[in-house]
């Protein structure tokens, strides 16, 4: 069936196939170039070579509509950061699957669209599609399918804010994994409780976590899970104040996410990168990163890493006493955040805007700014409630009490 990946073929075996597979296409031999064409694609994913899989989908697709190859670069796409890509490619897979009454295959579909949305920061939605899957598998008898799945709707919890939820999930499923052989999704759910302790503060117990992960990973060859682990352990030693550190990271990660085609993943690195070089003073070389990370940001249509890099620039452009530029940028990330929906964030932006505003003694213009993003806070239940109705008050005071337009 079509589920994770697996690595078990000689590069000498995998080049004959890829062989098989030009001279089929070429020969219009539809049938052999489909199951040769998955083959490969199967090592290929594994060993994180995106953009080959992509070449080598599309090639079999150039002869009629095939399963295996939509999967495969669903797959593909949703590994380096295409999303809209990857939920084409896994629709036409799902439908065909359903056609051809290929259960096993239909339930990996669906679990990988929940990924996609998952991705996407649609939770909601990702779980609907996880919750189809998990029956499915069951019935099927796929135990290490139904792992990952579980894991996956921990992923989701993890990402809705209810870390203990995600915790109980991902200790449902580490010894399935161990117990069926599934290396790789061992590594996942490590990752992933990783991400949890993180979220919850303990950068200790994270770091423990996502150091077990990374020689698994390693060992099993998935480079872009490799550069994801990196990238987190990263993250950990910045959340520590270990700059120099986090930047190592960053750096193994980097040239990584750039081999395997992960444009989405090498973005955020970059932006990652500046972050650090933003906290150690160094205002110019953060810049650099940030801008380097922007195109490529919209390049893949993440609108909300867009928002994020542009906020980042603009504190550099406040650090710099530039209040009018950065006041220009976070208007701009005030659109791309509405645009993705994300009313937390808004509250957030918004409140950061009035700040901006009060420095550039425009009081009036604050207040209504300031109101809008408590309004936000409310309907969100945002962590920082408290800190913005404080401010507002101190707003509506000046403004009584000395007269500040």
């Amino acid at each position: 069936m079509a589920g994770a990946p697996t690595t078990g073929r000689s590069t000498r075996t995998v080049a004959r196939w890829v062989e098989v597979h030009r001279l089929a296409v070429a020969g219009g031999e539809a049938g052999v170039a489909r199951d040769v064409g998955h083959r490969v694609g199967r090592v290929w994913l594994a060993r994180s070579r995106f953009a080959d899989v992509v070449r080598v989908a599309e090639q079999t697709l150039s002869l009629g509509p095939d399963a295996g190859a939509f999967y495969d670069l669903g797959w593909a796409r949703q590994r380096t950061g295409f999303p809209v890509e990857a939920l084409a490619a896994f629709e036409q897979a799902l439908r065909l699957y359903r056609a051809d009454r290929h259960r096993g295959n239909e339930a990996a579909t669906l679990s990988n669209i929940g990924a996609v949305y998952a991705n996407l920061g649609d939770g909601r939605r990702a779980l609907e599609f996880y919750e189809r899957a998990l029956p499915i598998l069951r019935e099927v008898g796929d135990r290490a399918g139904e792992a990952a799945t579980l894991s996956n709707i921990g992923l989701v919890y993890g990402e809705l804010g209810d870390g203990r939820r995600a915790l109980e999930f991902y200790e449902r499923v580490l010894p399935v994994q161990r117990e069926v052989g599934d290396r790789a999704g061992e590594a996942t759910t490590l990752n992933n409780i990783g991400a949890v302790y993180a979220s919850l503060g303990d950068g200790r117990r994270a770091l423990d976590y996502y150091q077990q992960a990374l020689p698994i990973l390693q060992k099993v060859g998935d480079r872009a899970g490799e550069a994801t682990t990196l990238n987190n352990i990263g993250l950990v030693y910045a959340s520590l104040g270990d700059g120099r550190r986090a930047l190592d990271c960053f750096e193994q990660a980097l040239p990584i996410r750039r081999e395997v085609g992960d444009r989405a993943g090498e973005a955020t690195t970059l932006n990652n990168i500046g972050l650090v070089y933003a906290n150690l003073g160094d205002g110019r070389r953060a810049l650099d990163c940030f801008e380097q990370a922007l195109p490529i940001r919209r390049e893949v249509g993440d609108r909300a890493g867009e928002a994020t890099t542009l906020n980042n620039i603009a504190g550099i452009r406040y650090e710099e006493g530039d209040l009018v530029g950065a006041k220009d940028i976070m208007d701009r990330v005030l659109e791309l955040i509405r645009a993705v929906g994300d009313l937390r964030s808004e509250a957030k932006i918004t409140f950061n805007i009035a700040v901006l505003l009060l420095q550039m003694q425009r009081a009036d213009d604050a207040i209504a700014c300031q109101r809008r993003a408590v309004d936000l806070a409310v309907r969100t239940e945002h962590p920082e409630l408290g800190q913005m109705r404080e401010f507002l008050t101190q707003l509506e005071h000046m403004v009584k009490d000395e007269g500040v337009r």
